[in-house]
């Protein structure tokens, strides 16, 4: 819960400095009427309204669970997320069109060393802005955040572009070159747009996240522990900062509620040690069978029946299946 309202936090904040920055770019395009700039104005607007639009995602994440969302209500980063990649796309096309008119219809740009200082001082704030939204989003699960600190960056790196562009106009007094840079930026704009989407679909339709996973199973070999025979039909769906995490884990047969309840909360501080309070975990204890015995690393077992034959490390293919680990396979 602290973990969602810190979030919410930085959305505020990011979503007021996005204002003052739409302020200052619009100042911008003002003065010198560079396509360009208007490139990054239009942007501007897309930050504004979707960083509103991400406080209110991360307020409305932050929720706690509650009969009618017993998961919570991390779903709703997914969706601002989608909402501001399609902005996003929708603010690039439409600076492609202005481009090509503008292309076709040239007219002076006034003032431009006031606008290339202007636009340089936004395009630093705003990757500091994005460090901190990235940053904060990848240490509490925040796909809101990471959505708008990639967007934020994305708009620093066009912004530096356009400053050079910019120097480039003022320095050749080429203006048709102010419409050629707002639309290969435009296009990068775009691209951004359609990955942030991409993104978002997933967790939406709860895509399964290989890079989690591959991380998870590192560190859970990592820490094995010889009762944890077996892990297998392991999910993990992310909602907003939250994870939830399924799996089985077979443990030797003879221990008892207690005992086997010890090694699944073991299971478990080992995984919020590394992820933190946005774990859910639900663990299904399975007693050993007699073909566990062949992978099983438990030394000094009294009731052991074959041999130690071959430890199995764990996969995201095979602790994803349904199936029990075996010597020749899955069972």
């Amino acid at each position: 819960m602290q973990t969602a309202l810190y979030n919410l936090k930085i959305q505020k904040r990011i979503a007021a400095v996005s204002v003052i920055l739409l302020i200052v770019k619009a100042a911008a395009w003002y003065i010198t009427g560079s396509v360009a700039i208007l490139t990054d104005a239009l942007e501007s607007i897309v930050n504004v309204v979707a960083g509103l639009v991400g406080v209110y995602s991360l307020y409305v994440s932050a929720k706690p669970q509650d009969k009618d969302h017993p998961y919570g209500h991390g779903k709703a980063e997914f969706i601002s997320a989608a909402l501001e990649g399609f902005m996003i796309t929708v603010a690039a096309i439409l600076i492609i069109y202005e481009a090509v008119y503008n292309l076709l219809h040239t007219h002076e740009i006034k003032k431009l060393d006031y606008g290339i200082y202007l636009i340089a001082i936004t395009g630093i704030i705003n990757y500091i802005c994005g460090v901190i939204c990235i940053n904060t989003g990848k240490k509490n699960n925040s796909l809101a955040l990471i959505a708008s600190g990639k967007h934020l960056q994305t708009d620093t790196w066009s912004t530096i572009g356009i400053v050079a562009g910019l120097i480039l106009i003022y320095l050749t007094k080429l203006l048709w070159l102010d419409s050629v840079i707002a639309i290969l930026f435009a296009i990068i704009i775009l691209y951004t747009g359609y990955k942030i989407l991409r993104s978002s679909f997933a967790g939406i339709m709860d895509e399964a996240d290989m890079k989690l996973l591959k991380q998870m199973v590192e560190m859970l070999n990592a820490n094995r522990r010889e009762n944890w025979i077996d892990l297998h039909n392991l999910r993990i769906i992310k909602y907003g900062s939250r994870i939830h995490l399924d799996c089985h884990l077979t443990v030797p047969w003879y221990l008892n509620v207690n005992e086997a309840h010890e090694e699944i909360d073991a299971l478990s501080g080992l995984v919020k040690k590394e992820y933190g309070e946005s774990v859910e975990l639900f663990v299904h204890s399975d007693g050993c069978m007699d073909f566990s015995c062949r992978i099983c690393t438990k030394k000094n077992c009294a009731v052991r029946k074959h041999d130690f034959e071959k430890k199995i490390e764990w996969t995201i293919e095979n602790i994803s299946s349904n199936n029990k680990h075996s010597i020749d396979g899955q069972t």
